[in-house]
C-alpha cells in the first residue's frame, strides 16, 4: 500500500482517538450523530437532541496500491477527494456515485449507485474490510470473514450499528476518456428492452458498454446513455459551464434509435451530474442563461443546491411564496426506488400518469455478491432497475400522500427504495423490507445499549 502521504496514518490514527473520545464523553442518555459540513439526506430529521462525533482526521485516502488494485481510505472521505488520489495511478473505485460530497462511508451504510452498478453492483460490494466504530464503543474490524454479521448489516444502516473510520476498497483501471453514445427510444419499453439486453450482454452494436444509465423526459422520449472507455483522445465536452449535461443528450430523432455522440474526461464523466445536481438546478434559476452566467462555476456544485434547500426547509420560504400565490403548499417528492427489470415498465407507465415529475432518471444494477445484503434484500442473479425522481408536487389532504402511494406501487412490484428521503412504512412493512429479525439480531450484539438510534426510527419516525 502506498501511502498517500506520509503523515496520513498519523493524522487517521488521530482522528479515530478523537472520535473514540468524543463518543465516550456523550452521556448514556443522549443520542449520538456525526458532526458532518454536509448532508446528502433528504427525510425529516427526529427531533432527539444529539452530541455530534468528532471526525476531523477521518477525511483523507490513506494509501493505495496499484499492484493490488485496492485503497484503504477514511470513512469521511468525500468521493471527490477519492477520485482525485485514485485517478493519478489510472484507477478508479468500483462504482462512484454522482455526488461529489458523498463519503465512502456514507454511501456504504446508506448505499449508492451509479452507470457502473450494472457490472460492479452497489458501493459496498467492493469494500474488502472496515473498521466500524459501533454502539457500543468499540472499534472493530469486519470483513466476509470477521465480525461477518456486521458486516453483511451495514449497507443499509444509515449509522444505527456503528460508524465506518476505515475501508478497504477494490479498484479498477480507467482510461483517460469515455465516449459517449446517447441513444433516443421512442417508447419506454423499447429502452427498456435495450437496456436489459445490454446487461445481458455488455455491449451494444458490437461495442463493449462500460457505463450505462438513462433519462426519461415523456413517454415518447427517453434516452439511453452509453459509455465506453477510451485512450483515444479528442475533443472533448465542457458541462461546468454554460451547457448543461442532461440536455445534452436530447435530439430529434421520434420514432427512431439515432444516436448522439459525445466525448469526456474520466474526471468529468463522472462528474458530470453534480455541476446542476442532475436537473434540480433549476428550481434556483441555475439554468437560466443570463443567471448562470453570473453564477460562479464553483458554486456550480450539488453541495452549494443542497444548503439552498436546507435554508428553504428551515424558512419555509417555498411554502410562504406558494401561499402568496394562493398555492397550496408542496409535497417534497425526492426518491430512488429499485424495481425488477420485468416490472419497471409498469412502474414508469403508472408514475408519468400519476405523478407530474420529469425528467426521471434509470440506472440498472445487478448485485455482484451471491450472498445478498440483509438491510437491502434484492435478489442476486437479477437486473434491477433504480429509477430517481426528485422534485415536490402540490400536497394532498393527507400528509405524504403521494410518497405514500409511490411506496405502496414499489412494493407491489417487488422492489425496494431507498431510505435517504421521506418514509412512511408502518413499522411491520419496514421490518419485512429491510432485515427485520437480522437488523434486531446485530443490534443488540453490536450496539446492545441502543446508543444509536433504531434503523425505524432513523428512517421513517417523526417527533
Amino acid at each position: 500500500m502506498v501511502p498517500i502521504s506520509g503523515s496520513a496514518h498519523s493524522t487517521h490514527t488521530s482522528g479515530v482517538d478523537r472520535l473514540m473520545a468524543s463518543y465516550r464523553s456523550i452521556p448514556a442518555t443522549s443520542a449520538v450523530r456525526l458532526a458532518k459540513p454536509t448532508s446528502n439526506l433528504f427525510r425529516a430529521r427526529t427531533k432527539r437532541d444529539a452530541r455530534g462525533l468528532d471526525t476531523s482526521g477521518l477525511t483523507g485516502v490513506l494509501g493505495i496500491d496499484p499492484d493490488t488494485r485496492t485503497a484503504d481510505v477514511a470513512g469521511m472521505c468525500t468521493y471527490e477527494d477519492l477520485v482525485r488520489a485514485t485517478l493519478r495511478y489510472g484507477l478508479s473505485p468500483l462504482v462512484v456515485p454522482q455526488l461529489k460530497t458523498i463519503t465512502l462511508g456514507g454511501a456504504v451504510s446508506g448505499l449508492g449507485i451509479e452507470s457502473a452498478s450494472f457490472r460492479n453492483g452497489l458501493p459496498h460490494e467492493s469494500v474488502l474490510e472496515m473498521d466500524i466504530l459501533t454502539g457500543a464503543g468499540e472499534l472493530v474490524t469486519a470483513s466476509r470473514t470477521q465480525n461477518a454479521d456486521l458486516f453483511r448489516c451495514f449497507p443499509n444502516s444509515y449509522g444505527t450499528l456503528g460508524y465506518s473510520t476505515r475501508l478497504r476498497i477494490e479498484l479498477e483501471p480507467v482510461t483517460p476518456f469515455v465516449a459517449l453514445r446517447h441513444i433516443r427510444f421512442g417508447s419506454v419499453p423499447e429502452l427498456i428492452a435495450a437496456m436489459e439486453r445490454i446487461v445481458d450482454t455488455g455491449g451494444h452494436d458490437d461495442h463493449a458498454v462500460d457505463y450505462l444509465d438513462g433519462v426519461v423526459f415523456a413517454a415518447d422520449e427517453s434516452y439511453l446513455c452509453l459509455g465506453r472507455r477510451t485512450t483515444t483522445a479528442g475533443p472533448v465536452s465542457d458541462f461546468t459551464g454554460q451547457r448543461i449535461y442532461y440536455q445534452s443528450m436530447r435530439h430529434d430523432a421520434p420514432g427512431t434509435q439515432k444516436a448522439k455522440d459525445d466525448r469526456l474526461t474520466m474526471h468529468d464523466y463522472f462528474w458530470r451530474w453534480d455541476t446542476d445536481w442532475f436537473w434540480c438546478s433549476r428550481a434556483f434559476g441555475a439554468q437560466n442563461p443570463r443567471v448562470r452566467r453570473w453564477w460562479p462555476r464553483r458554486y456550480r456544485r450539488s453541495s452549494v443546491y443542497s444548503k439552498l434547500v436546507a435554508l428553504d426547509r428551515r424558512f419555509g420560504i417555498s411554502d410562504r411564496i406558494e401561499q402568496r400565490h394562493g398555492r397550496p403548499p408542496r409535497e417534497r417528492v425526492v426518491q430512488d426506488v429499485e424495481v425488477p427489470v420485468g416490472r419497471a415498465c409498469d412502474f414508469l407507465e403508472w408514475f408519468l400518469d400519476s405523478v407530474p415529475i420529469t425528467p426521471i432518471w434509470l440506472c440498472p444494477l445487478r448485485l455482484r455478491d451471491d450472498h445478498g445484503w440483509p438491510l437491502y434484500p434484492i435478489a442476486p442473479e437479477q437486473t434491477y432497475v433504480n429509477i430517481g425522481f426528485w422534485s415536490s408536487v402540490p400536497a394532498g389532504d393527507r400528509t405524504g400522500a403521494t410518497n405514500r402511494a409511490i411506496e405502496a406501487k414499489v412494493g407491489e412490484l417487488d422492489g425496494h427504495k431507498s431510505l435517504y428521503s421521506d418514509s412512511f412504512y408502518s413499522r411491520e412493512e419496514f421490518d419485512q423490507l429491510y432485515g427485520g429479525e437480522a437488523y434486531k439480531t446485530v443490534k443488540k450484539s453490536y450496539d446492545p445499549d441502543s446508543r444509536l438510534l433504531d434503523l425505524y426510527a432513523k428512517a421513517v419516525q417523526r417527533r
